[in-house]
C-alpha cells in the first residue's frame, strides 16, 4: 500500500508539473502563421489532423480546466467572478487566462496538493489523527491560494514596471505631441518605441479607439486595469484637457515634470529606508561574525590558562 500511495503521489505531482508546462507556453498563433501553414499543404487536412496538429494546452489542458471551472462555477459568485477578472486585468492578462481558465487552475491545484495530502494522510499512520487531518486541509487550502498568491506576484511586478516606464514615455508623448503629432499618433509612436507593459496599455488603447470607443473612455479603462496612482492622474488630465480644449502638449509637458519628481521623491525614500532594511542583517549575520573573530582567540586563550585539562597552569600559586 505504501509503494501505491508513493506512485499516486508522484503521479499528482508530475502531472501538476507537466499541466502548468504547457498552460504557461499557450502562444496564440498569428494569422500569417497559420496562413503559412495552411500553403505548406500540398491536400486538405482532415479534421483529426487538424486538432492533433493543436498544441497540447489547446487540446488537453485547457478543456480540462473548463470542465473544472464549469463544476466550480455552480458554487462561485458572480462578484468572485468579476473579482477574478479585475484582477487578471491587473496582472496584464497572463497566457491570455479569463477568470473560468483561472478558476479551473485553483481548483486544479486545490485537487493536485489535496492528493498529495490525502497520500501523506495514509503514509504516516504513526502521526495522530488531528494532525494528519490538519496536513492533509492545509495542503488543499494551500493548493486554492497559491494560484492567488501568483498572480498577487504579477500585479505588483506589472505595476512597478508601469512606474518605471511611465516618465520616459511622457517624454516621448511629449516631444512627438510638440513636434506636430496628434495624441493619438504619438500614442502610437510610444508603442512602437519599447515593449513593455505600458507600452502595451497604450496600444490597447489605440485598437479600442479604432474600433469605435471614445477617447476618454479608452482612457479611463486603461487606468482602472493597472490602478497605478500615476496613470490614473495622467488619464485624467488628458480627458480634462480634451474636454476644456486645453492644449495637450501643454498638460503633457507638465505630467512629464511631475512623473520624473515623483520617481526621484521615490528613489529617495527607497535610499532613506536602506539603513532601516540593513539592520537586521547586520545584527543578526555581521556582528555575531565580527565578535567571533575579535573574541574568539582571547576566548580560547582565557580557557586554556584557566583549565588543567587544556594544558594550562591551573592559575597563580
Amino acid at each position: 500500500m505504501t509503494g501505491i500511495f508513493i506512485a499516486v503521489g508522484l503521479f499528482v505531482v508530475v502531472g501538476g508539473v507537466l499541466l502548468v508546462v504547457g498552460l504557461s507556453r499557450k502562444q496564440p498563433a498569428t494569422i500569417e502563421d497559420r496562413l503559412a501553414e495552411f500553403g505548406t499543404l500540398e491536400q486538405p487536412v482532415s479534421l483529426e489532423e487538424l486538432e492533433l496538429s493543436l498544441p497540447f494546452a489547446e487540446r488537453i489542458a485547457l478543456p480540462l480546466l473548463r470542465g473544472l471551472a464549469q463544476f466550480a462555477m455552480r458554487f462561485t459568485p458572480a462578484q468572485t467572478m468579476e473579482t477574478t477578472q479585475h484582477k487578471l486585468d491587473l496582472a496584464g492578462n497572463p497566457y491570455g487566462w479569463g477568470p473560468t481558465e483561472f478558476l479551473g487552475i485553483r481548483f486544479l491545484g486545490m485537487l493536485l496538493l489535496g492528493g498529495l495530502g490525502i497520500t501523506m494522510f495514509f503514509m504516516a499512520p504513526d502521526l495522530p489523527l488531528s494532525r494528519r487531518i490538519m496536513i492533509a486541509a492545509g495542503a488543499l487550502g494551500f493548493g486554492f491560494i497559491l494560484p492567488t498568491v501568483w498572480l498577487n506576484g504579477k500585479i505588483s511586478t506589472r505595476q512597478k514596471e508601469v512606474l518605471k516606464s511611465l516618465p520616459d514615455a511622457l517624454d516621448l508623448l511629449t516631444i512627438c505631441v510638440e513636434a506636430g503629432l496628434g495624441f493619438d499618433s504619438a500614442m502610437g509612436k510610444v508603442s512602437s518605441k519599447w515593449d513593455n507593459e505600458l507600452c502595451r496599455a497604450f496600444m490597447r488603447v489605440l485598437q479600442e479607439i479604432n474600433l469605435g470607443k471614445l477617447r476618454r473612455e479608452a482612457l479611463r479603462d486603461m487606468a482602472d486595469r493597472m490602478d497605478v496612482r500615476d496613470v490614473s492622474t495622467f488619464a485624467a488630465a488628458i480627458i480634462q484637457a480634451d474636454q476644456l480644449g486645453v492644449s495637450i502638449a501643454r498638460v503633457l509637458r507638465i505630467q512629464s515634470e511631475q512623473m520624473r519628481m515623483r520617481r526621484r521623491q521615490r528613489a529617495e525614500e527607497l535610499a532613506r529606508s536602506a539603513g532601516i532594511k540593513m539592520i537586521p542583517v547586520i545584527v543578526f549575520l555581521i556582528f555575531p561574525a565580527i565578535f567571533v573573530i575579535l573574541m574568539g582567540p582571547a576566548a580560547i586563550k582565557m580557557i586554556t590558562m584557566d583549565n588543567p585539562l587544556f594544558g594550562g597552569g591551573g592559575g597563580l600559586p
